[in-house]
């Protein structure tokens, strides 16, 4: 149920995030999602793909610092309100969403998020007690490359 996430730091300058972009595409390796955030000094790029243990060894030996975290992908539904039904349902249970994220992907009335709790397997736990959709790795990746 967890996926894993590589996080970059980048200096804050132009052409960082340039450099471990262009390591995975000379590495054929295809970004599913990402997000990118950022200080005065540096920013902090993280990434989702289905070969991350390969893209992790591209780019260290491109010269980054990799650090590998799991994160987990829920359905919610895309229309007003759906995200806070899952926040409430978090929120009430104490869980603590640290970041979170879009992908590009929906499927019929939903949207998938990537979410960074600070207990990941409390929180899968959770939301499939409360017949939230969390996507495993398998059928997240075979959606993305199927376009759905």
């Amino acid at each position: 149920m967890k996926l894993k996430q590589l996080s970059l730091f980048l200096e804050n300058k132009p052409g960082a995030l340039t450099r471990p972009c262009q390591l995975l595409a000379q590495a054929k390796i295809n970004i599913h999602t990402l997000s990118l955030a950022d200080t005065q000094q540096f920013g902090i790029l993280r990434l989702v793909m289905r070969d991350w243990e390969k893209a992790k060894q591209v780019l260290e030996k491109g010269g980054c610092v990799v650090k590998v975290t799991d994160v987990v992908a829920i359905e919610v539904p895309d229309r007003p309100g759906g995200l806070v039904e899952i926040l409430t349902v978090l929120e009430q249970a104490k869980i603590n969403v640290e970041y979170m994220y879009a992908f590009t992907l929906k499927n019929e009335n939903r949207g998938v998020l990537v979410f960074r709790f600070d207990d990941p397997d409390q929180a899968i736990a959770l939301l499939q007690t409360k017949t939230i959709n969390v996507l495993d790795s398998v059928d997240l990746y075979e959606r993305l490359e199927a376009g759905k």
